[in-house]
């Protein structure tokens, strides 16, 4: 500590100055409640006025838990803004789906399960994905087989979200599936399949949003304007689900920077 500054700083407890005594033993326990502040003063005279900490870059997490950034979005494609009606009337739709969700939770949740319905743990990251998006999308196979096409096999192309799923999912497996499947978007193209269960996930994201929830949602909409932009043929019904995210993120959960400006 700087000469003076410890006349800036009086003590609380009246303890007089202590020296360093050549026989000092921290190991030995303090007799009275005098020599245990005296000791207390002896370690933190020994304490260097700067600590630099080592730190080992290799147990450094890969993935940060929360991914913060202020940019916004980019616009849509000339002559795809969509308008402040449609915008407005989409978070109008989309709060009735939770309402109701809300409201019909319990019931949905009580109903059994198909047979060939195994919800992942809330940590199977790679689980998950092929849950919701199918082996055939997650590993990028083109076409299904002739024996596939006889019948649907949920396997391949992926469980919809239907509420007797989403209503037994809690909130922290709510994040993580959103959070894996934002990981997944984030390097792939959009699809029917990721648009249906992002809508669901957000349905049943409850608010206020905690930080991790917000940095997501926000994340998300960074790429669909992305995705939106590179949208290469112009696909009306493509661009429409992307903007439609957007709007949600934006305007229903009070993200408004990064909101579409109304065409």
């Amino acid at each position: 500590m700087e000469p003076g500054a410890e006349d800036l700083m009086p003590r609380l407890l009246p303890v007089g100055d202590c020296d360093l005594d050549e026989d000092f033993d921290p190991t030995v326990p303090p007799r009275t409640p005098q020599e245990y502040l005296k000791r207390v003063q002896i370690e933190a005279a020994r304490c260097p006025d700067v600590v630099v900490a080592q730190i080992d870059p290799r147990k450094l997490k890969k993935k940060p838990t929360v991914n913060i950034s202020i940019s916004g979005c980019q616009p849509a494609p000339e002559g795809y803004s969509p308008t402040l009606k449609w915008q407005q009337q989409q978070v109008a739709n989309f709060s009735a789906v939770r309402q109701s969700l809300n409201k019909h939770r319990n019931h949905w949740r009580s109903q059994h399960l198909d047979s060939n319905v195994t919800m992942p743990k809330s940590e199977d990251e790679e689980g998950w994905k092929k849950f919701c998006l199918g082996e055939r999308i997650y590993s990028e196979i083109d076409a299904l087989s002739d024996n596939e096409n006889l019948g649907i096999d949920y396997m391949k192309v992926g469980f919809p979200p239907l509420l007797s799923i989403v209503s037994r999912m809690n909130q922290a497996t709510v994040t993580s599936v959103l959070e894996y499947l934002i990981s997944w978007f984030g390097e792939k193209k959009f699809t029917p399949e990721l648009g249906r269960w992002l809508y669901a996930l957000l349905a049943c994201l409850e608010k206020p949003l905690l930080p991790e929830a917000h940095s997501l949602i926000r994340q998300l909409a960074r790429r669909c304007s992305e995705v939106r932009v590179l949208e290469e043929n112009k696909n009306e019904e493509q661009i429409s689900a992307l903007s439609l995210i957007i709007c949600l993120v934006s305007r229903y959960f009070d993200q408004r920077d990064l909101a579409d400006e109304p065409s």
